[in-house]
């Protein structure tokens, strides 16, 4: 597999799929045609497997010195296989390369295994977010990164 290019609109379909395959609460391809305008300020990653396409996806916005992982997925089949870590350390990367001093992220409190691989990856516990979540209502709880 190779490393994290940008997403095109050929992607949208698959990645709309993994979004809604992925989240309780997913976001529309509209949305991600919408991110895919330059002038959005998004940065869109995607993993490609050559095989089955994209089995991974990130959305980074960047705004001066800061960043916000939005969104992050690796397909269900994918799972297990270390490109979470590879395609979060990627997203870092690019935050870096545009200036990001300090990346932030909201995270399901009951999601233990994305917050394990945020740990892993440098993110320290920042704060909580009461209800951020629904379906179901779940507080968030929010990470950051020192770059």
């Amino acid at each position: 597999m190779s490393e994290a290019r940008q997403m095109v609109h050929a992607d949208v379909p698959r990645v709309a799929a993994l979004e809604m395959a992925s989240f309780t609460a997913p976001w529309k391809a509209d949305t991600f045609e919408h991110l895919l305008d330059p002038s959005s300020g998004c940065h869109l990653l995607v993993l490609d497997d050559g095989d089955e396409g994209v089995v991974a996806y990130a959305v980074l916005w960047c705004v001066l010195d800061q960043g916000e992982l939005a969104n992050i997925a690796v397909a269900e089949s994918h799972r297990g296989r270390g490109l979470g870590r590879r395609l979060l350390d990627q997203v870092m990367d690019r935050a870096r390369q545009q200036g990001v001093e300090s990346l932030y992220l909201e995270v399901r409190v009951s999601n233990v295994a994305a917050i394990e691989l945020y740990r892993a990856a440098g993110f320290k516990d920042v704060g909580l977010r009461k209800k951020y979540y629904d379906k179901p209502a779940e507080d968030a709880l929010i990470m950051v990164a020192q770059l």
